[in-house]
Parts: C-alpha cells; structure tokens; sequence
C-alpha cells in the first residue's frame, strides 16, 4: 500500500469511525481494507450496471464488458499523488496487454468518483496524460452523484474530502471477472500480479465456453 493508503488512514483515524462506509475491527483501518479484500475474494459480487461517460461523451457500461476481465481503479482527474502514479501503473499494464495480444480479454477502466468536476473534456485531458484512451484503457465518469455513491459502496470504496478542494481515498486494481463480478481487490502497484490473475480468469473463461457445434462435429 502507497503513500495514498497511509493519508487515508490518518484522515479517517482524525474524523473518526463514523465516516467508514463498512464496519471495522478494532476501528483499524489497515483491518478494514484487509477485511474488504477478504470478503470480496471469498464472495465475489456483481457491480451495479451503471450508465457511464467515457472521456468523448459517449456511454458505456461495465455489463458492455461481460466477456473480459476489468481491471478498474477509481480516481479524480486533479488528484496530484497517488492517481497519477497509478496512471503511470496502467499505462505499463496496457502496453503489457497489447504486447501480449490480448486486448480481446482484459480492458482497463478508470473511473472518476468527482462527477461534478469530472467531464468528458477533465477525462480526456486525464486520458492524454498517460497516451490516451483506446479500446483497451478506457476512461469514464458516472454523470450523477447518486449512481458514483452506488458504485463506490458495492466496491466498499472510502472517498473523503481532503478539506483543500481534493480528496482522500484508498486506491487500489479492482479485478473483475468475464462475469460481471468484483474477485478480487489488489495493491494499487501489484499491476504485473493483476495482469496475471486477469490472463488466468480468461483462460478458465474460455476454457469452460462450449465448443461451437457440439461434441463430435
């Protein structure tokens, strides 16, 4: 966990428990990303479909992606620190993808939790900043404040105000399945170990899909 995770903890541990979305053991927060992570990877769930606006206004949605794996962070385009650094991480992972021929089966999405201040044109110059977007990395916004909240609550997403315009929030690569579901959640810098994993869910993918025409065709 990088620097973004530690202000995350001294911000919720300075404003107190109530501010956690989740329960907490021992009102550790450290204990509170762990048991999030467990939870997911001993049940995965399926995320909200929301509507979203990619970086050239058009729609997307994360059921339009059933049939890859999603490797997804959450940011806000004027985040200075840890957004950025990640950006940097899925610019490594694409080209990773694309050298790998498999743009057909993983696709990375970055989605802002700041719809306010987040449009497609914010998106676009995020986007352009780490080579901009393509049909593997996508950029996106939920238009409105009450479908980003949903969002943010079935992935169990900590979002603060920072109290100088920005905000505080953990970060981390949301893993999700060629179905739909949130498997796994994963350290913000761990996209080889992400990248291995998402290979891996496609391969089980394709390996269980039906053989066209039937056995003995």
């Amino acid at each position: 966990m990088r620097s973004g995770g530690l202000a995350l903890v001294a911000a919720v541990v300075a404003a107190g428990a109530g501010l956690l979305w989740w329960g907490t053991e021992g009102l550790s927060v450290f204990t509170a990303e762990t048991a999030r992570r467990e939870a997911v990877a001993l049940a995965p769930r399926v995320l909200p479909d929301i509507t979203l606006q990619d970086e050239a206004g058009a729609t997307i949605t994360l059921d339009a992606l059933r049939g890859k794996v999603v490797l997804a962070d959450f940011i806000y385009t004027r985040c200075p620190t840890i957004c950025t650094v990640q950006g940097s991480d899925f610019e490594q992972a694409r080209a990773a993808i694309r050298a790998a021929g498999l743009g057909d089966d993983i696709a990375l999405v970055s989605i802002s939790f700041d719809p306010e201040h987040d449009g497609p044109e914010e998106l676009a110059f995020y986007a352009s900043r780490f080579g901009g977007a393509d049909d593997i990395w996508h950029f996106a916004r939920a238009p409105s404040r009450a479908d980003t909240g949903a969002l943010l609550r079935a992935a169990e997403v900590i979002v603060l105000p920072d109290g100088i315009g920005g905000f505080i929030h953990n970060s981390a690569i949301h893993v999700i399945d060629p179905q739909g579901r949130l498997v796994r959640i994963l350290d913000d810098d761990a996209w080889r170990e992400a990248l291995v994993l998402a290979q891996a869910l496609a391969d089980d993918t394709a390996a269980a899909a039906p053989v066209a025409g039937g056995a003995g065709t």
